[in-house]
């Protein structure tokens, strides 16, 4: 009985533990337990960020350079034609500014002489004393011409008395002649009247001859002052041919001094120009033999020599080495599409990243980057560049970490220009539409330009 019972026992223990298998296989996984939860956990915190701040931004790519265009690497390039004779600097080599690069010397055969200012210098001596000359000779010939203008008016003068002196002794003569006309009347008169009494036997022979005597003389007084009237006359009309033939003669030599004094002004004239143009080849040589020396024009490195060895020939603006100046005011060139530059403004904070440095960069948290460095933007250009797109330029920030000494220029760099913070939904749903970012209110009077010019404007 013991044994039955115990098999029974044993049978019991089985038919349970089969019941027991089935439930747990019926029962939910662990793992699945796990995925769940995680899964509710993740789907939570999605939720959860959905509402969390963004801060809007708008990406830029571009490179590094400078604010100023003088700080950027520039072409030294030589002003005139020569053949290089001796290099002075290396690449690589740091130069001061009027530092020497290199020697050339002249190509040109009008430039040969060596004694070539000596000899402009003699030439400009001479036509100095020539311009003296004609000086000279104006003043004379003006000094004539004043003296012939005097004594024109002195001789027209002394004419003009004589002219009028002709006519007072015509008018005296034309007075004696009428007289004397009279005279000879009435000397005619008395001659008849007595001629009549001489017939009638009432006068002697004597006194009728006496009469006849006196018209006689009369008669010839009357001739005479009527030749002394035409004499006058012909005195006036002498006077006046005269005195228009001393006005002819002194406007003659008044106007051949004029003549000369006219020519003496146009060779001074000359003469004056041609000083000039001497005194300008003057000083374009004596610049010239400056530029024989190439200097450096500012404080640099020497990073490349355009032109090599020595004897080579250069031409006139023609590169000879690049300089990069030695303390530049760094900034970045980047570029923003169409649609996003009308929401930047002067001033406005750009989180950057540059090549060559590790950076994690989440765009909408800023305050989370690492290895991205602070700017802000400087110059906003007022026509597009290239492609549709507005290049601006940002400088550091002098709030933020300062940039790394050891960028050089034309590094690629990213950057994120930071706008106003909008939650996350917001944002993943701007990007999902391709909407362009927004702001709460309008760029600080839509500034565009530079950052001094808003300064000057205050």
């Amino acid at each position: 009985m013991l044994k039955i019972s115990s098999e029974k026992s044993h049978l019991d223990n089985h038919l349970f533990k089969e019941k027991l298998n089935a439930l747990d296989v019926l029962r939910t996984p662990k793992a699945s337990e796990i995925l769940t939860y995680w899964l509710l956990s993740f789907l939570l915190l999605f939720f959860v960020v959905l509402f969390l701040p963004w801060q809007q931004n708008i990406k830029a790519e571009g490179k590094f350079t400078t604010l100023r265009p003088e700080d950027r690497p520039q072409k030294v390039e030589s002003a005139i034609s020569g053949r290089i004779k001796e290099w002075k600097v290396t690449e690589g080599q740091y130069v001061n500014r009027g530092d020497t690069i290199l020697i050339l010397t002249e190509v040109k055969d009008k430039f040969f002489d060596p004694e070539l200012l000596t000899r402009i210098r003699e030439q400009l001596t001479a036509k100095k004393e020539g311009i003296a000359g004609y000086q000279s000779k104006i003043v004379a010939l003006s000094s004539q011409v004043g003296a012939l203008s005097e004594g024109m008016e002195l001789s027209i003068e002394k004419a003009r008395n004589k002219l009028k002196q002709s006519q007072l002794k015509l008018i005296s003569d034309s007075t004696d002649w009428e007289a004397e006309k009279v005279q000879l009347q009435i000397a005619k008169a008395q001659l008849k009247r007595q001629e009549e009494l001489y017939q009638k036997g009432l006068v002697p022979l004597t006194a009728l001859e006496s009469r006849r005597l006196k018209v006689q003389e009369s008669n010839a007084k009357t001739i005479s002052l009527e030749n002394k009237v035409l004499m006058a006359r012909n005195e006036i009309l002498n006077a006046r041919i005269e005195l228009n033939s001393l006005r002819a003669e002194y406007t003659d030599k008044i106007s051949k001094a004029t003549s000369d004094k006219s020519s003496a002004i146009s060779s001074l004239a000359e003469a004056n120009g041609e000083f000039s143009k001497m005194t300008n080849e003057y000083a374009n040589m004596k610049i010239r033999n400056d530029q024989y020396c190439l200097l450096a024009p500012q404080d640099g490195y020497v990073v490349k020599a355009l032109q090599a060895g020595l004897g080579e020939i250069i031409k006139e603006n023609e590169g000879v080495v690049s300089i990069m100046p030695s303390e530049p005011q760094v900034a970045v060139e980047m570029y923003v599409k169409a649609m996003d530059i009308t929401l930047i403004s002067i001033g406005r904070h750009v989180r950057i990243e540059f090549d060559g440095f590790p950076a994690l960069q989440a765009s909408g948290w800023p305050r989370v980057s690492v290895g991205t460095f602070g700017g802000e933007i400087a110059v906003i250009d007022y026509i597009d560049s290239k492609e549709g797109k507005y290049r601006i330029l940002v400088k550091p920030d002098d709030a933020d970490e300062p940039w790394p000494d050891v960028l050089r220029q034309g590094g690629g760099v990213r950057g994120w220009v930071m706008l106003d913070d909008v939650p996350v939904y917001w944002e993943v749903w701007r990007q999902l539409n391709g909407f362009p970012p927004t702001l709460e209110q309008k760029p600080d009077d839509l500034h565009f330009g530079y950052a001094g010019e808003k300064e000057e404007k205050k």
